[in-house]
């Protein structure tokens, strides 16, 4: 059954065209994700269904009785709202009806034989209707929803105006998942959840009773929880009934079938091209209207056939060379007795670690572990030699942060890479190219870039020095699939060290060689990748339960 057609809709902003003839479906109880670049309009084509973008051709429609629910926004309330407030106005109607019930049956002593039966049945039809709605299970999803959110006992007395922006996020999502409506539409939602949240997500959606549309670059997400990726592009919605490794390979496959086509199709053009030439000359030199007749004749088919363009396998790419690193020492850090409180709030308590030249080593944990925390004090601490801090002999860091800041972003693109690094225009613009700004884009000014753009221009930036110490924040937040990929690619080959902290999957996978998961304020190394470390933490809590 199909809960929701879009046909050949078309968006422009201003003077640019975002995607135009965009078709595709959602059927009931599909999990689809939608990908595609950074501008490709993925979050447009949400908010079109969701009514908070308009169209300029085309149309969509709804099945009858279809409820939408999509996370845009954090809502503003007051400030004596807490959070159990929000959660509960996913079950208005359900508390409603029981209320209803508590008055009736209140009444039942005060009443004659007959206004009783009548009661009794208005009692029994208002229970039949909560139990339609599942009224006696709101609690057990209310505790369902936040266990998995991580939204404590104490989370839920707390006034919603007093949380983070992540945690104010996952109130909200969790207020959505437990309105269930009938396409459920998310953006990112793995932002702002660790990764058994991501993980508890995942689980919860794969039997959600909806359908669901999910704009996401986590491809590990999306190889678990969808089966159908619908890929934009501006002329056309790619649709792939699979999941995303399907997709991988799904998209390779009918690339190189169109590329088939296409090179028989200039094969044949160019026969056809050279042919025309012949009877050109032949009717020349024999002076014949016959052969001209013939060459005007395959001119006239020429002109029919409808020429096909190259097909592109992918989308432009950041194109970052391998970082030309120095030599460092084979003990690049060992750091113990690392201590680490904010007030009462006791992060890290006499935690070690360790960095050997050439490891990749991730560092896991849940929100407010202390990840951050802990880079930062090492990238602070990296230019002094502590007896608790010993740093190895020529090491040169380079950290990109998750929230990146430049000195000056009233500088262009091309003013700051000159100045950063003291070299010409020539030599700032080959550079800047390998991450895909080219022409005028290196004259954008650095305020106007987007966080993606902000985050190719660091590591544009970084790839330049000798650096022996990768150390990364979060570096796939606002990259697209594409982007990412690229980075997957540079770090592969880089021949320094790599310390990163990370909640995509897919990316930690590829990268590290070595997880070290803060739990209990402690940080526990695995000595293998995120596979060895998953089943590793599995096999540990089933012995622990």
């Amino acid at each position: 059954m199909i809960e929701a057609s879009i046909s050949n809709i078309s968006k422009i902003f201003g003077e640019d065209l975002i995607f135009e003839n965009i078709s595709f479906d959602i059927k009931t109880n599909e999990r689809i994700g939608l990908i595609g670049p950074n501008g490709s309009g993925k979050t447009t084509i949400i908010k079109i269904l969701y009514g908070l973008e308009n169209i300029q051709k085309g149309e969509f429609s709804f099945r009858k009785g279809t409820k939408l629910g999509y996370l845009d926004q954090i809502p503003e309330y007051e400030d004596s709202v807490i959070v159990l407030d929000i959660l509960e106005k996913a079950f208005v109607g359900t508390y409603k009806i029981k209320k209803a019930m508590d008055d009736l049956s209140m009444t039942f002593g005060d009443l004659d034989s007959v206004k009783l039966e009548n009661a009794l049945k208005e009692y029994s039809r208002l229970t039949e209707i909560y139990e339609q709605l599942d009224g006696y299970e709101t609690e057990t999803k209310i505790n369902k929803v936040c266990s998995g959110l991580k939204i404590s006992d104490l989370m839920r007395t707390t006034e919603f105006n007093k949380l983070s922006g992540g945690e104010k996020t996952r109130v909200t999502l969790a207020k959505i998942l437990l309105e269930e409506p009938s396409i459920l539409m998310l953006d990112e939602p793995s932002n702002h959840l660790d990764l058994e949240s991501i993980e508890w997500l995942e689980n919860y959606l794969k039997s959600y009773k909806g359908s669901v549309l999910i704009v996401s670059h986590d491809r590990y997400f999306l190889d678990n929880v969808c089966k159908k990726l619908v890929e934009l592009s501006t002329y056309k919605a790619h649709v792939y009934h699979g999941n995303y490794s399907y997709y991988v390979i799904e998209k390779e496959r009918r690339f190189l079938l169109e590329l088939k086509v296409y090179l028989s199709q200039q094969r044949t053009i160019k026969r056809m091209e050279e042919q025309i030439k012949r009877y050109r000359i032949w009717g020349v030199m024999r002076d014949s209207d016959k052969m001209f007749k013939r060459a005007k004749e395959l001119e006239h088919r020429l002109s029919k056939i409808e020429r096909l363009d190259k097909p592109k396998y992918g989308n432009d790419k950041m194109k970052i060379k391998n970082i030309d690193t120095s030599r460092s020492g084979k003990r690049v850090l060992e750091a113990f007795h690392i201590n680490k409180s904010f007030g009462e709030l006791e992060l890290l308590n006499d935690a070690h670690i360790d960095l050997i030249f050439q490891d990749r080593l991730a560092i896991l944990g849940n929100n407010g572990s202390g990840k951050t925390t802990l880079v930062r004090m090492l990238v602070e601490d990296s230019n002094i030699e502590e007896s608790t801090y010993k740093w190895g002999s020529k090491i040169n860091v380079g950290y990109l942060a998750q929230e990146i800041i430049f000195e000056d972003d009233n500088k262009s693109v091309l003013d700051y890479f000159m100045n950063e690094h003291g070299v010409n225009q020539g030599v700032a613009r080959r550079e800047l190219a390998k991450a895909l700004f080219i022409r005028d884009d290196v004259l954008k000014k650095i305020n106007v870039l987007s966080g993606g753009e902000k985050s190719k221009l660091k590591l544009c930036s970084l790839t330049f020095n000798q650096t022996n110490l990768l150390i990364l924040d979060e570096p796939t937040n606002h990259l697209d699939i594409d982007s990412r990929e690229i980075l997957e690619e540079m770090l592969s080959v880089f021949k320094g060290t790599i310390l990163f902290i990370s909640h995509d999957r897919y990316f930690i996978k590829k990268i590290a060689s070595r997880i070290g998961d803060i739990e209990d304020k402690q940080i526990t190394y695995y000595e293998g990748d995120y596979d060895y470390f998953r089943n590793s933490k599995l096999q540990r809590n089933r012995n622990n339960a």
